[in-house]
């Protein structure tokens, strides 16, 4: 049986080869793995591994247009390290809605992306952390990942983006494709700006984000009056190896969070690059407490695409009880 299928696919990869998917002009993969050790609060250590592939197709028109998709088959399969009886794997999840997928068309025009993409929101905001770890542990309770309202449907994304001198801006629209389990029909609108240049030796970056919608969850328990967040970031890269990004956001009381503020600094000397973040919800809508974190990394670079990282992060809930922290040791791989 498997040596008739690789008799199916060498077949598949020759008609490919010689047939109308030249259309295509270039196909690349790429790709990423992890490998180390995590542990952390009532967290037994334990190995790690995880292994993410991308695939990328462009092409262009006889008129000029530019066309492509990507697909991360990370997405589509799921983390090595899935929980067991907690996280569902990607492989036995129903991907009908292309998680991981999206498709653009660009020209003088502009560029339209759809499908797993972010909003406007998102797109624009730079996120207040630097570096990275094999298990992300830099990403607290108190991180935000700039997401807004995107998925709050179906996570499916069309975005339009223009870019003009050192300026680019966004618009997006995500649609509700279930109006009788998820809302009430009303689409999320979102706008996105940003800017780069350079002053007196420093890179500089701003963003502005703002997404809305007037969803409707049918559910008591859930303010369902609509959403008008605004999102705005800061970031510099400053001589001497030093860096720092700082994030606000109002929220308007999604997910009981009235805002978000972020901010991190790091540095990098040769191959080492040594960060830290901090970031706070503001819960003060629901009288809760403010749920925080900060984060800790430290990126060796080893040069040929593998780097060694070492993370930390501490998770404040504002309940000893449920308070944690989680570590990570190992090596990241690009190819």
């Amino acid at each position: 049986m498997r040596e008739n299928m690789k008799k199916v696919l060498f077949a598949t990869t020759a008609l490919l080869a010689t047939s109308g998917f030249a259309m295509a002009q270039e196909m690349q993969v790429s790709g990423a793995a992890e490998a180390g050790i995590f542990g952390g609060s009532d967290i037994e250590d334990q190995f790690h591994t995880d292994v993410d592939v991308t695939f990328t197709g462009t092409g262009e028109t006889d008129t000029g247009l530019t066309f492509g998709f990507d697909i991360d088959l990370d997405e589509e399969i799921g983390d090595n390290n899935a929980v067991t009886g907690g996280a569902e794997s990607g492989a036995t999840r129903d991907d009908s809605d292309d998680g991981g997928a999206s498709i653009f068309v660009s020209g003088a025009f502009g560029t339209i992306t759809f499908g797993d993409t972010d909003g406007g929101f998102d797109w624009a905001l730079q996120e207040a952390i630097i570096g990275s770890s094999i298990r992300d542990d830099h990403e607290h309770a108190g991180y935000n990942g700039n997401a807004g309202l995107d998925g709050i449907y179906d996570g499916q994304i069309v975005r339009y983006e223009y870019a003009f001198a050192d300026f680019a801006v966004a618009a997006s629209v995500e649609m509700d494709d279930d109006p009788d389990t998820d809302g009430d029909g009303n689409p999320v609108f979102g706008l996105g700006g940003k800017y780069t240049g350079d002053f007196a030796g420093v890179a500089f970056s701003a963003g502005l984000g703002y997404q809305t919608s007037d969803v409707d969850f049918d559910d008591e328990d859930v303010d369902d009056e609509g959403f008008d967040i605004y999102g705005l970031s800061l970031g510099a890269e400053f001589g001497g190896g030093f860096s720092a990004i700082a994030n606000y956001s109002d929220l308007d009381g999604y997910n009981g969070n009235d805002s978000h503020t972020g901010i991190a600094l790091g540095y990098t000397t040769g191959a080492l690059t040594v960060a830290a973040n901090y970031g706070v919800f503001d819960r003060e809508l629901d009288g809760e407490d403010d749920v925080s974190g900060y984060g800790l990394i430290a990126n060796y670079d080893l040069g040929g695409g593998a780097e060694v990282q070492a993370g930390y992060g501490n998770n404040d809930f504002g309940d000893d009880d449920v308070d944690f922290d989680t570590y990570s040791l190992g090596v990241a791989m690009s190819f």
